[in-house]
């Protein structure tokens, strides 16, 4: 049997420039329950990381929030100095516990995290750096001038935003090119429709965050079985595939900490749906 890869899932160029495979690989999973300290098989997670070059995903994304720190430092065990597998990370979101999340996007507050994740992934330039959420309480201009210095000072290539709505795309584009958008997206949960046009319309990479839907895909819609079983497939490739033929902006990052699992999401790139099959599970709104 012919070994998945994510080359089969097409490609797009971030920035219109630095090619990737369109099925990447989210790591926030490889940390402990409700994303804070280390991973309860460590070993594991690192035999993940590795096996992502062999399996063709050559984008990885991160955040130094997920862990915290924890998944930049096994991203960096396992895979530096990357060769040619593009590291996307996330700064603006601070931890005070367990499943706790709080938007920090002070300018001073940015420039720190940067360092710090440039440090713990042992790079000089971070391929792709993201906001992760704007922070209400900061004006976002000083959010979106301090991107801009980053990548005036060649600290990272590219630069993107997290949960944001079109507006906010149209404003941070007044101020740095936005290369990717990283929003809540399955074909459970398309709340950001609106927002997935205006970036394919604009060549921005979209990344959909909970493309599983969190595992609730364990529990398929009769359609979504009945799809799966005819392709002799899992519910949650189905869901992957669907996802890569909704746009070809669309970057999904499933993320698991099993390497089973994760040889089972690349093993979607290479399914097809039938135009019936693909508007029996949203089509294209």
């Amino acid at each position: 049997m012919k070994e998945p890869n994510a080359s089969a899932s097409g490609e797009f160029k971030i920035g219109g420039e630095l090619a990737i495979h369109r099925l990447g690989f989210g790591a926030m999973r490889i940390t402990g329950k409700g994303i804070w300290g280390e991973p309860d098989d460590r070993d594991e997670c690192l035999r993940v990381l590795r096996r992502l070059p062999e399996l063709g995903v050559n984008f990885v994304d991160t955040a130094d929030a997920y862990g915290p720190e924890v998944s930049e430092r096994l991203i960096r065990e396992a895979l530096h100095p990357y060769q040619k597998t593009a590291i996307a990370t996330k700064g603006g979101h601070t931890r005070p516990g367990p499943a706790k999340w709080a938007p920090v996007g002070r300018p001073e507050y940015l420039i720190q995290q940067l360092h710090l994740s440039l440090w713990r992934l042992g790079v000089e330039r971070i391929t792709l750096w993201q906001l992760h959420r704007i922070d209400p309480k900061v004006a976002r201009e000083e959010q979106f001038d301090t991107i801009k210095t980053f990548l005036d000072d060649g600290l990272i290539r590219y630069a993107g935003l997290s949960e944001v709505s079109v507006e906010e795309i149209e404003a941070a584009r007044k101020v740095f090119p936005v290369a990717t958008v990283q929003n809540r997206y399955n074909s459970r949960d398309r709340r950001s429709e609106e927002v997935l046009e205006y970036c394919e319309a604009h060549g921005i990479g979209f990344i959909p965050w909970a493309p599983l839907d969190a595992g609730r895909y364990n529990k398929p819609k009769a359609a979504l079985k009945n799809i799966a079983k005819a392709h002799n497939a899992s519910p949650h490739q189905v869901a992957l595939t669907w996802l890569l033929r909704r746009s070809p902006v669309m970057l999904p990052i499933p993320g698991t900490s099993k390497v089973a699992h994760l040889e089972e999401n690349v093993a979607a790139a290479g399914l097809e749906l039938s135009d019936e099959e693909f508007e029996a599970l949203g089509g294209k709104e």
